[in-house]
């Protein structure tokens, strides 16, 4: 499997899921490739939890106020919420140390304690994030988080209130493929909230290119949010990648602002469309593609 590859669904993947649709029983992976979409997924992950009476437990080196996503994105400090006992931040040391040595084994028992714990609280449910960053660029840390990761999925997995975030920031990882077996431990993977959602046109931003996946359809009803999503994605000396395999239809005043918009961007960058369709192709090549030159063909083309 590609860790970076972006679509839906994305080869090798059961379940891709947005971070507001996960539910009880996921043990879900975030490989983040830009600080951006770590603070959008657990951030939010988080403080969904703490919005609905859930107790979180972040295991993480990180203390309760510098938690990505909360301060930045919900303007919340979460050292009350750790004072009230609604969320608990472990260290790693503390959560998996025995006679000196980090034992994956004592992560099950400190993670079982505390979903102990948030039961005999009566919270509703329990959410587990877990940093593994830190392990990553060590020697032996991949076979020490797959040992890790297989704690934690067997107290999730079973769960009916329990959920997961397992996060790595892939600039850490010493190598992709020890990085691949650590996702082959997970069904689901996580994805940012849609920028847009309305069941017929959404917008999700995508890291690895830059850019926005498109799905569904964008009719001119739809260009004010479509102009918007595109300018927020947009930003210096970076090329914008659409993705569009599961984008059905585009009119062709949603063409023409594309080619005005990747016009405006900086020089030298531009738009790029990726994978689209053979409809959205054929569309494209009966308009003209010389009438946009600031758009270029990117990967999944079937002429060019």
């Amino acid at each position: 499997m590609d860790v970076t590859e972006y679509g839906t669904p994305r080869p090798g993947w059961s379940t891709v899921r947005s971070v507001g649709d996960l539910r009880p029983g996921d043990h879900a992976w975030l490989a983040s490739t830009h600080p951006d979409e770590k603070h959008r997924v657990m951030g939010d992950f988080v403080f969904d939890g703490l919005s609905a009476a859930q107790r979180v437990v972040c295991v993480t080196d990180t203390a309760p106020q510098y938690l990505p996503g909360l301060l930045d994105r919900h303007n919340i400090d979460a050292r009350p919420f750790a004072e009230a006992g609604h969320l608990e931040v472990i260290p790693w040391r503390q959560a998996c140390a025995r006679h000196g040595r980090a034992d994956p084994e004592m992560l099950g028992k400190t993670l079982e304690r505390e979903i102990h714990r948030a039961f005999e609280g009566r919270f509703r449910a329990i959410r587990i994030t877990a940093d593994m960053t830190w392990a990553a660029a060590l020697p032996g840390g991949m076979e020490f988080m797959l040992a890790c990761d297989g704690a934690m999925e067997c107290l999730v997995g079973p769960s009916t209130q329990a959920m997961a975030v397992c996060q790595v920031d892939m600039r850490a990882a010493r190598s992709a493929d020890a990085l691949n077996a650590l996702q082959n431990h997970h069904e689901v993977l996580v994805e940012v909230n849609p920028d847009y959602d309305d069941g017929v046109l959404r917008m999700v931003r995508t890291y690895a290119p830059h850019g926005l996946r498109l799905e569904g359809e964008i009719d001119s009803a739809r260009h004010p949010v479509f102009t918007k999503a595109l300018t927020t994605v947009s930003t210096p000396r970076a090329e914008v990648h659409l993705e569009l395999g599961r984008l059905k239809f585009i009119d062709l005043g949603a063409l023409k602002m594309l080619g005005a918009h990747a016009l405006e961007l900086t020089r030298g960058n531009g738009l790029v469309l990726d994978n689209p369709t053979p409809d959205l192709e054929n569309v494209i090549r009966m308009v003209g593609f010389h009438l946009f030159p600031g758009i270029t063909r990117g990967k999944g083309w079937r002429t060019m």
